[in-house]
């Protein structure tokens, strides 16, 4: 019997990877090699003596997603430090986890979902967990201070549906980071094979209906840059900087 096994197998088998979604996750991002060759593919066989080697920025980190942050935070130069955050979406905490390693004071970890955010960021001193929660009801009795950085990763909904109420919690001059992902904000007739969206103007007019909701509430945007990696599904993502004021 072979002792070969798939790569991404392979991956999680030596603790490189905490699961073999990340494990595939990786190596479509080209940060694994095999006897220092670039791997082919996540289904790639390896054996016992075969040399796996992992490059990944987003290795220590809860979440991939936490690349997304942090790109958006440093095109903008948006400190962290000392600030009280909001972190909608929060899902495992690859956004929380970026905040709170950047120094925030204080981060409110929201989302509609249980049992989601990892370990170790629940045990933090200055995250406090708000699962089972929609944002849409978010109020000041919830979050008793004023918030000073938004961020924001949903899915299967609009950000348009979700952010009314965590807007109207941020301070004048507040900093919002938000993930507009076009899969959920174009509607069924542009989504093509596979979930994905490659119609351009699509894309477009889902940024700008995004942009145009935040304006309403006083915001306007700062910057928007491309995800620096694909969608779970491989949309292409905006990341988006909004002001309050």
């Amino acid at each position: 019997m072979s002792d070969r096994v798939r790569l991404d197998l392979a991956l999680e088998q030596r603790g490189l990877v905490q699961s073999r979604a990340r494990a595939r996750d990786a190596v479509l991002r080209g940060t694994v090699t095999i006897n220092g060759a670039p791997a082919a593919k996540p289904s790639q066989m390896v054996g016992p003596g075969d040399s796996i080697a992992l490059d990944d920025p987003a290795g220590g980190y809860v979440s991939r997603a936490a690349l997304k942050l942090i790109a958006g935070l440093d095109a903008g130069g948006i400190a962290v430090a000392g600030k009280v955050c909001l972190d909608v979406g929060a899902s495992t905490g690859g956004f929380t986890q970026v905040l709170a390693e950047r120094g925030a004071a204080k981060i409110y970890a929201v989302d509609v979902g249980r049992d989601q955010l990892h370990p170790q960021l629940q045990a933090l001193g200055n995250v406090e967990s708000l699962e089972g929660l929609n944002a849409r009801d978010l109020t000041d009795r919830i979050i008793r201070e004023p918030i000073d950085l938004l961020v924001c990763d949903v899915s299967f909904v609009s950000v348009t549906k979700v952010l009314g109420a965590p807007l109207a919690l941020c301070r004048p001059g507040a900093d919002a980071v938000i993930l507009i992902k076009p899969q959920f904000e174009v509607g069924r007739d542009n989504i093509g094979k596979g979930g994905i969206v490659t119609d351009a103007a699509a894309i477009a007019r889902a940024r700008d209906d995004v942009v145009a909701f935040l304006a309403r509430a006083g915001w306007s945007l700062r910057q928007a840059l491309p995800s620096p990696i694909s969608g779970g599904g491989g949309n292409k993502e905006i990341v988006a900087l909004f002001r309050c004021g």
